[in-house]
């Protein structure tokens, strides 16, 4: 009987400390034998906001514990781990140093390959754990820190089509909730917040819509949304704004999908069109609502992650390391964390570029 493959993942790009395993199997849909994640929002609740310094502290006491705990639940011996993959970038350096480290040591003392991963890959190919997947599809990645559209051409391989030239989708929800009073971390709760409103009850602006192609803009409504909530005046017409604010994204992101989906197609001859949509704001059901719909419309199929893997988590990092084991691409213990790293190397870095829209 063949050993299958298992990999060990390790998340700590932001304020989730996360450790994983993922096995091998015959149908091509990877095994996950255990996810343990570990959120900070009780440490950053005080602050608005994430902390780098407090993050990566909580990283270094939580790293062994959760290590152990992962492969404890998968009923993995420690030898029969294949691989240690860890996230590389992009995330905030101090915070990924320390998943780095620890994974290197672990690759090190058990003398197993080093992989290091993309974290936005890990988004990209999260779908690949509940279901089948043929390459090349469009992918819409929607997180605190990131919005664009991209072609995934397979392992490594992305072609950049849109991307945001200010804010990232998840950002404005922060923001949009810090100002209606929301505690942290406010975005996720802003769609709840929004389902007591009336979303017809405020015009809010949409940048950007008829220009750019599929670029975003959230700079602008975000000042809109601050501007408007001066002249609120009661618990009501907050709820009404944080409902218009979810009404005008789903508005934006039908256009703005619509264009990407014949970007799309001008670049890839198949016969089936998969649309992915990962990231942390791909749990918005609003969202997902909308974005089937059109998808459906333009004879696309939509593909959502499993709400668990929207989040950061270590089990889409042990994915890609286990799909980057089959091919032997491994890391030295040489390699060093990079807050910016990108998936389309080839593109411009956009946000606050100040980039001309035709």
């Amino acid at each position: 009987m063949t050993k299958k493959t298992i990999i060990l993942g390790i998340e700590t790009s932001c304020d989730e400390t996360a450790v994983a395993l993922v096995q091998d199997t015959d149908n091509d849909i990877p095994k996950v034998l255990s996810n343990v994640v570990s959120s900070q929002f009780d440490i950053h609740k005080e602050f608005g906001g994430v902390v780098p310094e407090l993050a990566a502290r909580s990283h270094v006491e939580k790293i062994n514990l959760l290590a152990n705990k992962a492969i404890l639940e998968s009923k993995v011996k420690i030898n029969e781990i294949s691989g240690v993959a860890c996230t590389s970038g992009p995330g905030l350096i101090i915070c990924l140093s320390v998943g780095l480290n620890f994974a290197k040591g672990m690759a090190s003392t058990l003398k197993i390959p080093f992989i290091g991963v993309n974290h936005l890959e890990g988004h990209a190919l999260s779908p690949k754990l509940h279901t089948k997947l043929e390459y090349p599809y469009l992918l819409l990645l929607i997180s605190g820190g990131h919005s664009q559209y991209l072609s995934v051409n397979g392992l490594g391989d992305y072609k950049r089509l849109g991307t945001t030239i200010d804010d990232a989708l998840g950002e404005a929800y922060d923001k949009t909730a810090k100002i209606l009073g929301i505690e942290f971390p406010g975005g996720p709760k802003l769609e709840e917040f929004g389902k007591r409103g009336n979303p017809y009850k405020y015009k809010l602006p949409k940048p950007i819509l008829d220009k750019g192609g599929c670029n975003l803009s959230f700079a602008g409504l975000k000042t809109a949304i601050l501007r408007t909530s001066k002249e609120i005046k009661n618990e009501q017409e907050k709820f009404d704004l944080a409902a218009s604010f979810q009404k005008t994204i789903e508005e934006i992101l039908h256009v703005k999908t619509e264009k990407a989906f014949n970007e799309f197609k001008k670049i890839n001859m198949t016969n089936k069109y998969n649309f992915v949509v990962a990231g942390g704001v791909a749990a918005n059901s609003g969202i997902r609502n909308k974005l089937t719909k059109v998808s459906e419309e333009n004879n696309f199929k939509p593909i959502f992650p499993d709400l668990s893997l929207c989040g950061d988590n270590a089990a889409m990092i042990a994915m890609v390391g286990l799909e980057k084991y089959k091919v032997k691409n491994f890391d030295s213990l040489d390699l060093i964390a990079n807050p910016r790293l990108a998936l389309d190397k080839n593109a411009k870095f956009l946000k606050g570029a100040g980039v001309e829209l035709k």
